[in-house]
């Protein structure tokens, strides 16, 4: 069943991270999918960049460790290494200190060093943001959970493109409630943003 973010179950967004060191993790937030040279901007662009904005901005003030993932595509595709869509999104503001781990599987995971970057971290979760929904972000809240960490995914900063048969928002909605029903827990960029003024 397709749920929008606004009505999702209460006990699962509103639950409280299960440790303050969680990093923020930003996923393939990359030059190709907001630039619009190789193709249109992800869903809703200009609104997914506010947000990780405001996830950002918010696990800095939390003291929280900060990690970027980047794809890196095949030759001659958009997000081949050095390729002009490749880097960090520039406008997400990476600060220097905040490290970047390649990829070139779906799984952030994949990627040793970032696994034993979250195990440095002494946390046993993660808080995930980024694109795609239906690729990159859903393989890496599922290799999380299968790592047994506590997931939370920033439900409303993640997004992807319409495919042939859905459209984008509808995506987003309905992996948002496969997150749920797998046990990750399911937040607005508002209520996660608000939540350090709870504690």
């Amino acid at each position: 069943m397709t749920l929008p973010l606004s009505d999702l179950p209460a006990q699962n967004t509103e639950r409280p991270h299960p440790d303050r060191r969680a990093p923020l993790v930003v996923i393939d937030l990359q030059t190709d999918m907001f630039s619009g040279a190789t193709q249109p901007p992800l869903h809703d662009a200009d609104g997914l960049l506010a947000r990780a904005h405001a996830a950002i901005a918010w696990a800095r003030r939390d003291g929280r460790p900060i990690a970027f993932i980047r794809h890196d595509g095949p030759p001659d595709d958009a997000l081949a290494p050095e390729a002009p869509g490749w880097p960090i999104w520039p406008a997400l503001g990476q600060a220097a200190d905040e490290p970047t781990f390649s990829k070139n599987e779906l799984d952030a995971f994949s990627n040793p060093a970032f696994a034993a970057w979250v195990a440095e971290q002494g946390a046993a979760s993660v808080i995930l943001l980024g694109a795609q929904t239906d690729y990159c972000v859903g393989a890496t809240t599922r290799a999380g959970l299968a790592l047994g960490l506590a997931v939370t995914v920033v439900g409303d900063a993640h997004s992807t493109w319409d495919s042939e048969t859905e459209a984008a928002a509808a995506i987003i909605a309905r992996h948002n409630a496969e997150f749920l029903d797998k046990g990750a827990a399911v937040i607005t960029t508002a209520r996660l943003t608000q939540s350090q003024d709870r504690r």
